[in-house]
């Protein structure tokens, strides 16, 4: 029994703890940064003032957690952000491929709880910062109204990934809210702030089921009662539910950081009210049976402060995918912008603009120019607003937490501040060290300098040699322009050979296209184009366009739209190609061709997007010479996933159980392998809702042994479906000679493997 009796006033308990690196707020890049520093070493205190991890993404509110993938709707082929986000939704593929955001939950919760190096405070909310001076930050306190204690938290290094930034906001840096004008940047598009408003608001999700009986639904006495205040009430479906209703939105006329409880109550009344108009105003045959299942308790907020750092991202380096010395993360997703009256508004729900491929993000966004331990990380980093409709996306923030918990980790270990990271050595050395976690830089290779497969020789059983996908998988109309994408090993295109079948006489129009930028799969190059005359019936059509092409460009061999026509489809796939189609997806504003108004600063082209898993089938095709682009010496490419080029190596079709050797004139003395391999980097793999075809990628080598130059057998690996698969021996290896082992994932898809680290 504890029994006090009457005192003045009592001070609540109060724990002080000192780490290597402090993050504030579990959103996904709070996460990443986290996880990334304690896997380098580092003790990591992660303070999240939730019940849960995951922030938007997380079972509180719902949203898909997704980046440059776009739902597979834009020009950005294989562009999942890899690193520990791509190994959290891989996972959460596996274990949750119907998208339960509660499962996601535990997902991430369990990421965390295997980094020993990580002490997880949760419900424990920042409300104060304390400086040494005016460029150091020494303890914030968090205050876990759960256990009432008080928490003070001394370190070395500081990240804010809090969404409102209340950590940078404490510790005096400068911020920004809302739009610039379109001066201050040479940024077109920003003119439209007078319609858009200032900031993006908030959403509140909501899940509906279907009872065995009919249910019947009384209004609470806030709910909205004039329905025609939503311009858009139309767009309301019965049964339609979670993310499709992200136009939910609100707030973006308000003050989205002192204002959220006001901007939720109004979401509420919203949803409340629009749930009341689908079951009693009479309009919807199909809701008698529905009840509501989940509301959400707290908005997905979009926008709030942006804090200036040494570089301000602008709509120009995302158009223009300018190059940055100091890249260490990306973005794809559109410049995705909102009006700020959101729901209320008469305008379109959103307003996206794309780019022709993705874009770098310099390490300059991430940190303050005055305060040296602290690093920013998540949708408040230094961007502009217009910026921001792009960086602001989940996927995209988490990828960018990944490289402030190894930059955090590194001036940890060296006892420096992050712009030191800027110099030339230490900036290498900074990005290779994320390659090497298969975090993905556009334009930036895998030094193999300290990498012994560099001085390796190098045998394949077998290597592909791509002459033929055989027709084994029925056809397709074109109701699309239909794309195959094929690398170009550089030299006189072969001639194809593709199966057509016509159900009338006509022409079929083909065309070859590239891309006008290296690395991009934006098909805005014409080389040539010819019309063919076609029978009606089954045929078999020889395509030559007698031109030289340049090795490290994709092909695009383009069937353009006619009804008329069917193609021969192969259910072969092969890592690196691709087909595509020019359609249109109006979730992420594509209609088969952005359009911007003149004067805009963006791009006019075309899109062409692959179909999900099981369709989208590759063209059936012969070759007049085959394609070599899949030898053993893609290895040592410095890639870890397509982009110029495949950049892999695989087996021949027929090769059951592939076998890769690694030998050295001398033996080596090896501590670790790590492999990357295929896990489809153009599948987005939205965490929650979506529903995916497979929970494991097919592509994904599941198992394999690696034996040394004896025969002994190293190590095992069976029911592999991560991207990277790392080997820490516990005796260092003494051998001459590495042998791998594969198993063929699957009946139509070639072994394949992006890269080996041998150590």
């Amino acid at each position: 029994m504890i029994k006090e009796d009457y005192i003045s006033s009592r001070e609540l308990k109060t724990v002080e703890n000192h780490y290597d690196v402090v993050v504030a707020g579990g959103g996904l890049a709070g996460v990443c940064a986290s996880i990334t520093a304690a896997r380098e070493g580092a003790r990591v205190a992660l303070l999240n003032d939730r019940p849960v991890l995951g922030g938007n993404s997380s079972s509180e509110v719902r949203l898909w957690a997704l980046g440059a993938t776009s739902h597979m709707g834009n020009n950005n082929r294989w562009a999942r952000e890899g690193g520990i986000i791509d190994e959290i939704m891989v996972e959460n593929l596996y274990r949750n491929r119907e998208g339960n955001p509660v499962i996601f939950d535990t997902v991430l919760i369990d990421k965390v709880m295997q980094e020993p190096g990580i002490d997880l405070y949760l419900n424990t909310a920042v409300f104060s910062v304390q400086k040494t001076g005016e460029e150091k930050i020494e303890k914030i306190m968090g205050f876990n109204s759960q256990n009432s204690t008080i928490y003070a938290f001394s370190g070395e290094m500081f990240i804010d990934a809090s969404g409102d930034g209340i950590l940078s906001y404490q510790a005096g840096v400068p911020f920004r809210m809302g739009a610039e004008n379109s001066d201050e940047f040479d940024e077109p598009i920003a003119v439209n702030k007078d319609d858009f408003g200032e900031l993006l608001g908030h959403t509140l999700f909501f899940y509906s089921k279907r009872a065995e009986k009919p249910v019947k639904y009384v209004a609470p006495s806030f709910a909205l009662k004039d329905y025609n205040s939503i311009p858009k009430i139309h767009k309301v479906k019965a049964g339609v539910d979670g993310c499709n209703l992200w136009w939910f939105e609100y707030g973006g006329q308000k003050d989205t950081v002192h204002e959220t409880e006001e901007i939720k109550f109004e979401l509420w009344k919203v949803a409340y009210g629009v749930w009341d108009y689908i079951k009693n105003s009479g309009k919807f045959d199909n809701a008698d049976q529905l009840t509501l299942e989940w509301v959400g308790l707290i908005p997905g907020k979009r926008e709030s402060r942006r804090f200036e750092g040494n570089y301000m991202l602008r709509q120009s380096d995302i158009v223009e995918q300018k190059e940055h010395f100091d890249a260490i993360s990306f973005g794809g997703w559109a410049i995705d912008l909102h009006p700020s009256e959101g729901i209320y508004s008469e305008l379109d729900s959103c307003s996206q603009w794309h780019s022709k491929g993705v874009y770098q993000i310099p390490f300059r966004c991430y940190f303050p120019k005055k305060i040296k331990n602290l690093l920013f990380a998540g949708r408040i980093i230094s961007v502009s607003h217009i910026a921001f409709g792009s960086t602001r996306v989940m996927a995209t923030t988490a990828h960018g937490g990944q490289a402030v918990g190894m930059a955090a980790a590194i001036c940890v270990q060296k006892g420096i501040t992050p712009e030191v990271l800027l110099k030339k050595e230490a900036l290498h050395q900074f990005q290779q060290k994320l390659l090497q976690t298969g975090h993905y830089i556009p334009g930036i290779a895998n030094d193999l300098t300290h990498n012994l497969i560099s001085s390796a020789r190098i045998a394949a059983s077998s290597s592909l040699s791509l002459s033929e996908l055989p027709h084994n998988g029925g056809w397709e109309k074109l109701v699309h322009s239909k794309a195959q994408m094929l690398p170009s090993p550089g030299g006189i295109l072969p001639g194809f050979t593709i199966g057509v079948r016509a159900g009338m006489k006509t022409e079929l129009q083909v065309q070859l296209r590239i891309s006008s930028k290296p690395g991009n799969h934006t098909p805005d190059i014409l080389l040539k184009e010819e019309n063919i005359t076609l029978e009606k019936g089954v045929q078999q059509v020889d395509i030559n366009f007698n031109t030289i092409v340049e090795e490290g460009k994709y092909l695009f061999l383009c069937l353009m739209k006619n009804e008329n026509v069917e193609v021969a489809l192969s259910l072969t796939r092969i890592t690196g190609i691709l087909s595509l189609y020019n359609q249109t997806n109006g979730a992420v504003s594509n209609y088969g061709k952005q359009v911007p108004a003149p004067g805009s600063g963006i791009d006019e082209f075309e899109f062409w997007t692959p179909k999900r898993r099981p369709n989208g089938l590759n063209m059936a095709l012969m070759c007049s010479s085959p394609i070599q682009c899949f030898s053993p010496e893609q290895l040592l490419n410095g890639y870890n996933r397509p982009v110029a080029q495949p950049n892999a190596w695989v087996a021949e079709f027929d090769d059951e159980h592939p076998v890769l050797e690694l030998s050295w004139d001398k033996s080596q003395l090896i501590r670790e392998v790590r492999l990357f391999l295929d896990s489809d980097y153009d599948h987005p793999m939205e965490s929650v809702q979506m529903n995916h075809p497979e929970d494991r990628i097919p592509f994904c080598l599941r198992d394999y042994t690696l034996e040394d130059e004896h025969g002994k057998e190293i190590l095992r690996k069976q029911g592999n479906y991560q991207t990277m698969n790392s080997f820490l021996f516990s005796e260092p290896v003494q051998t001459g000679k590495l042998v791998f082992r594969f198993e063929k994932p699957a009946e139509n898809i070639p072994a394949g493997v992006f890269s080996i680290i041998c150590r």
